[in-house]
């Protein structure tokens, strides 16, 4: 193929034209949009668990799948093989999901060790697959003081660096002590107002994103990579 005249260093024959055509759904669809939710504390009364399971509610109204992953017992991450069972749960979930919710409480300015121990078992990489990339993800946090949101940046660094449609909104709940009454449940307000905006937003992104995935995450460079190497490969063999 003829190089672009105006764009000299791109390889033609791996460069795609997006359309809309392109964008049609593959895959089957028939099952419910499947959300993977991840808190980050251990305590009996966790309030980013509590949170996660107010989330996970008004998701399953909207008609989700959801699967809660429970962090007691995963150990660090490198410290034992990849093939302890919660490990391997996890990634499975990972593997499963379209989109996932995280939350975690803040702790120093930043996320608990609990929630990044289980984004640092998530691999980038998994042989050819990729347990994380193409899944929407909505961030929360909450606080035990003042509203900060320390936390929701930081879960969205992490989310772009896992290769994530992280969705705009999202939720910081300040003060969570006093958001929930003694059996969990949120009490209403404009904050729990604002978590039912936020599994909305989430399920309508998952709907319009899942089966799209693979074709929006599908990258020249990669492709331009994958071609330099054949026929490197192919040079090699003469």
């Amino acid at each position: 193929m003829d190089k672009i005249v105006d764009l000299p260093n791109i390889n033609p024959s791996q460069l795609d034209v997006p359309t809309v055509d392109k964008l049609a759904q593959v895959g089957d669809m028939n099952h419910p949009p499947r959300i993977l939710m991840l808190y980050g504390s251990l305590r009996d009364r966790s309030f980013s668990r509590y949170l996660t399971e107010e989330a996970a509610r008004i998701l399953e109204h909207f008609g989700a799948e959801v699967k809660i992953f429970n962090p007691m017992e995963l150990p660090m991450v490198g410290s034992v093989p990849e093939d302890h069972p919660k490990v391997v749960e996890l990634r499975e979930l990972c593997l499963w999901s379209e989109g996932q919710v995280w939350c975690s409480p803040e702790r120093h300015g930043t996320v608990t060790a609990v929630m990044k121990n289980q984004i640092d078992w998530i691999p980038l990489e998994m042989g050819a697959i990729r347990p994380s990339q193409g899944r929407t993800l909505a961030v929360m946090q909450v606080c035990g003081g003042s509203q900060s949101f320390n936390v929701v940046n930081t879960l969205r660094l992490l989310g772009r660096w896992m290769r994530m449609f992280t969705i705009p909104n999202q939720s910081s709940v300040p003060m969570a002590y006093k958001e929930f009454d003694e059996t969990g449940r949120m009490r209403q307000s404009g904050y729990y107002d604002r978590v039912v905006d936020v599994m909305e937003e989430l399920f309508k992104m998952t709907l319009l994103l899942r089966g799209r995935a693979d074709y929006l995450t599908n990258r020249y460079s990669e492709r331009n990579e994958r071609s330099m190497k054949a026929i490197t490969q192919t040079i090699q063999k003469i």
